[in-house]
């Protein structure tokens, strides 16, 4: 299986999630801050290798919580 990444909200935080594409796991590219952007939201799609390849996905909404007030 093959997974990859799209943000659906906000658009101009493309830099800061990554994922693995053989193991889906999603990781952090920078710091996240609750000031900047406290709403993310994620599409995973994952493709298998069949013939022919069957797909699905999964939304991801990730909240940042202001940890320091």
């Amino acid at each position: 299986i093959s997974y990859s990444l799209e943000i659906l909200f906000p658009q101009n935080a493309r830099d800061v999630f990554w994922i693995d594409r053989k193991s889906g796991e999603i990781r952090l590219r920078n710091d996240l801050d609750f000031e900047d952007i406290g709403l993310y939201r994620l599409q995973v799609d994952a493709t298998d290798q069949g013939n022919p390849p069957l797909s699905g996905h999964c939304k991801v909404v990730l909240e940042v919580l202001d940890v320091n007030d």
